[in-house]
């Protein structure tokens, strides 16, 4: 087996991870309490984060056997397994809609990171490493607290669904610049930690500890009220664009084929931005369906001590014969059940009597 080969499996398995995660932790914010303490103590969550974990490190050895061209554009099928996924545990179907935004949004990520696979520094340098921390710290930083005023606005009535789609795509956007930044330093990890001091290597390892454990907190956030698609989608185009913006300032990247490649670069992205509108849309549109349709529960007829039937010989309403206590109250007393306080047609049964 070749070492392209091995690559491609890997990614492929690291995307069936995260896929897998990222249902999970949909499935737990639509039903857990959000407090942190809680979720520590939920097993789906720590399954979720297993998951997450060994996508991360599937993809990390993958980078070690196959270039960055071939790795982060297989990342896509996380995209492309996650929403069939989720439809298939929640008994629907996807939607055309849905398969036209995950077709869109693979194919233009997909053409960006192959357009801006040009080789460079495989490393960074410690200088640059602060700078890609620091710039990564404050834009995570300005989206989540950017996204604190849409949940009170998400509270409310009007505008509630628009602010929440807002705030879960600002998460997930969190989530992917952290992840992306992530990405960048690890891939610096795995050229340089057989040659670098441990002064070099331990405060490495301690930012994509930390990037990786705010991508995962925001990511978690993301799903709350937001669906799957778009914030996968959303974390999913922001991750290697984050990752192939700082190649190409921080490792003298650039685009293949030169100006022709920029401007289908510029295509490509373009071509994503609106595979991620479609599948915002569709989850919006399907959130407000779901919306419209009532609870499931105990029907309002099934809490009267009685039901009313149709009879089999004239189609008419009949009811039962009402208890003793029934018939010496009249039609229209507050403390009568409902179904005994309804007026019933001529000769479904016997009338009450006047008197108490």
């Amino acid at each position: 087996m070749t070492p392209l080969i091995l690559a491609v499996l890997l990614s492929v398995v690291s995307a069936v991870s995260y896929a897998g995660a990222a249902l999970l932790q949909e499935r737990l914010a639509v039903t857990t309490s959000p407090r942190r303490l809680r979720l520590l103590r939920s097993a789906t969550w720590w399954l979720a984060a297993v998951l997450q974990g060994a996508g991360a490190l599937l993809h990390v050895v993958a980078l070690g056997y196959g270039p960055l061209t071939v790795v982060q554009p297989l990342g896509v099928l996380t995209l492309v397994l996650a929403a069939p996924l989720g439809a298939a545990v929640a008994r629907r179907r996807v939607t055309g809609a849905a398969w036209r935004g995950i077709a869109l949004v693979s194919a233009g990520l997909a053409g960006i990171l192959l357009l801006t696979g040009a080789q460079g520094r495989t490393a960074l340098t410690g200088g640059q490493q602060a700078v890609l921390a620091v710039a990564v710290l404050g834009a995570v930083v300005l989206l989540v607290a950017g996204s604190a005023p849409l949940v009170r606005t998400g509270r409310g009535g009007g505008g509630a669904g628009r602010a929440r789609a807002l705030r879960s795509v600002a998460l997930a956007l969190a989530a992917g610049v952290a992840y992306g930044a992530a990405s960048v330093l690890v891939k610096t990890f795995a050229q340089t930690w057989t040659d670098s001091p441990l002064t070099r290597t331990v405060p490495l390892l301690a930012l994509i500890a930390l990037f990786a454990g705010a991508g995962l907190a925001a990511s978690q956030a993301s799903y709350r009220g937001g669906g799957l698609a778009a914030p996968l989608a959303t974390a999913t185009v922001a991750n290697p664009v984050v990752a192939a913006v700082a190649g190409i300032l921080l490792l003298d990247e650039g685009f293949r084929y030169g100006l022709l490649g920029a401007l289908l670069a510029a295509l490509a992205a373009a071509v994503t931005a609106w595979g991620l509108v479609v599948l915002t849309y569709d989850a919006s549109a399907r959130r407000a369906r779901d919306g419209e349709r009532p609870p499931p529960g105990p029907r309002p007829e099934d809490s009267v001590p009685f039901r009313a039937r149709v009879g089999a010989a004239d189609g008419r309403l009949a009811l039962p014969e009402p208890g003793p206590a029934v018939r010496h109250r009249r039609d229209g007393d507050p403390h009568l059940p409902l179904a005994a306080r309804v007026p019933s047609p001529a000769g479904a049964c016997p009338e009450p009597a006047a008197g108490r």
